[in-house]
């Protein structure tokens, strides 16, 4: 008894890849560095930290050569 050999259903590849993400695969970490990132720009949230966060000097320091 021969077996019988499959062929494909769809058609050939055309080099690319098909890889579709769902939604919150892109949306999660977006919202977690834009979460992060605020807590990060907020430091009167940081009751423990006594002096200002080097990440809050540095965005004020940025900030004051772009207004330049």
């Amino acid at each position: 008894m021969s077996a019988r050999t499959h062929t494909p259903t769809h058609p050939a590849s055309t080099g690319r890849a098909d890889i579709r993400l769902p939604w919150w695969a892109l949306a999660l970490p977006t919202l977690a560095f834009v979460t992060l990132l605020t807590l990060i720009l907020n430091p009167s949230d940081a009751h423990a930290a006594t002096a200002e966060p080097a990440i809050t000097q540095l965005f004020a320091h940025i900030q004051q050569l772009i207004t330049r």
